[in-house]
């Protein structure tokens, strides 16, 4: 083994932390689900709705969590581990101005933006949606905070940290949102509104625990805590790329969900269920991708380019073979335990054929995630904004025609199989993720993706 070589182990120390991490964290809207599905399917359906803004929010700051890793870990291979904290402590404050006006601006547009995604305010789902909405907002600014203080520590090579407070919000978010829904201790319960109160705690208690990691971090290297206009503003341009990347991204599982939508409550419920496992399964397969961004971005600063190239390899081997594992995960959960979603016999028969479809796809999304890592590590920021817009033109057609044979294939349903579901889904699953996994092959055929840090 050469000096250079990256060693499974080296991997694992970051990829087995970050994977309890982000399994617990798809836990806040899986709990969300299985508690909302009882209270019926148009709470279900509501849930989904503002489930999607609100994670589009977040899905659209997740930049602040990679640019932050990668920023981060170059620093940190550099040797300039003062100017690491500096970069954590200014994502920081852009997450927070991030996350006020972005909560502003959801509370005051709440009504067509449900209207937007299908549901009517003065329905039942609407109404839950609003509901839902109304307190949820409140958890935005918490929630891109955790974002910009996981990329820290995942930058300094430190997932373990991340794993704590995930599970701890995990364990937290579910007991408060069982209680608040459905009342304990005498107290009424507060149906779909408790459920959005319990997650927005959650959210606040896991900010704040990274904001004494922050005060500490920044304190012990002699970093200025006030918001520094210069680092904040170069922050927000250097991640700018990455925020056009998350539009896109967030707008086709919008668009997709738009058009889920026009098959009826059902196949709507249905969906979002389908889009929470996802989540789940897609979060556990992000562990190799945020092994990938710490340990590209922290190799590259030291300029060590055969390292990089060694992280990658593995990453792309292990990627297919974990995407495959969670295959069979995928299916054995959603067939194995119909009834935890949704009591709705037909909700539940249109959840086992959808999971069949996003089963398939995981080998191919496990190598998209690693490969994003690589590419997110390596800061090929502008690449990743071009490659994103181009996948999201690729998915618009494919919405189309499925939207333009609405009616023939709402006949088809009539035996039983929920075809709106399954070719909205597979549009997504094959079209979209079909693309990403074509345009980062053809990118890391050569090493223009290569930024390394200037010679001192």
């Amino acid at each position: 083994m050469s000096h250079d070589d990256v060693t499974p182990r080296e991997i694992l120390r970051l990829a087995v932390p970050a994977l309890g991490a982000l399994l617990a964290q798809p836990l806040f809207v899986v709990a969300d689900a299985a508690i909302i599905g009882h209270l019926g399917t148009p709470a279900l359906a509501g849930l989904g709705v503002a489930g999607t803004i609100l994670n589009t929010v977040v899905g659209v700051a997740i930049f602040l969590a990679f640019g932050t890793t990668a920023a981060v870990a170059r620093h940190l291979g550099a040797g300039r581990q003062r100017d690491a904290i500096s970069v954590g402590v200014d994502a920081t404050w852009l997450a927070l101005t991030i996350g006020l006006v972005a909560a502003a601006l959801v509370a005051m547009a709440a009504p067509p933006l449900v209207r937007v995604l299908g549901l009517d305010t003065g329905d039942q789902s609407g109404v839950a949606a609003l509901e839902y909405l109304r307190v949820g907002v409140a958890g935005l600014p918490a929630m891109l905070i955790v974002l910009a203080a996981t990329g820290l520590v995942r930058g300094l090579q430190d997932t373990k940290l991340t794993l704590y407070v995930a599970v701890g919000g995990a364990l937290l978010n579910i007991p408060l949102n069982f209680a608040l829904v459905y009342g304990v201790a005498g107290l009424p319960g507060l149906g779909i509104a408790g459920s959005a109160l319990g997650t927005v705690i959650a959210q606040w208690a896991m900010a704040l625990t990274y904001l004494v990691v922050i005060v500490s971090a920044a304190r012990r290297h002699r970093v200025t805590l006030r918001p520094r206009l210069g680092g904040v503003g170069r922050m927000g341009r250097d991640a700018l790329p990455l925020f056009v990347r998350s539009v896109c991204l967030r707008a086709a599982i919008v668009l997709t969900t738009m058009t889920a939508a026009r098959f009826g409550e059902v196949q709507l419920a249905s969906f979002n269920v389908i889009i929470a496992v996802w989540m789940f399964f897609s979060n556990l397969l992000d562990a190799l991708e945020v092994a990938g961004q710490a340990l590209v971005g922290k190799h590259l600063g030291a300029r060590r380019v055969g390292a990089v190239n060694s992280a990658m390899r593995t990453l792309k081997r292990w990627s297919v073979v974990y995407g495959s594992l969670l295959a069979l995960a995928v299916c054995a959960f959603v067939v194995g335990f119909p009834g935890v979603f949704s009591p709705d016999p037909e909700v539940q028969q249109a959840v086992r054929y959808g999971a069949l479809v996003i089963a398939v796809a995981q080998p191919m999304c496990g190598y998209v995630y690693a490969l994003d890592g690589v590419l997110v590590g390596a800061g090929d920021n502008r690449y990743l904004g071009r490659a994103m817009a181009l996948c999201l033109a690729g998915l618009l057609p494919l919405l189309g025609v499925v939207a333009w044979q609405h009616e023939a294939i709402v006949r088809a349903s009539a035996d039983g199989l929920p075809w709106g579901l399954l070719a909205t889904l597979s549009a997504y699953s094959f079209g979209f993720m079909g693309i990403r996994a074509l345009t980062q092959w053809w990118r890391v055929r050569g090493d223009v993706w290569m930024h390394l840090e200037p010679t001192p």
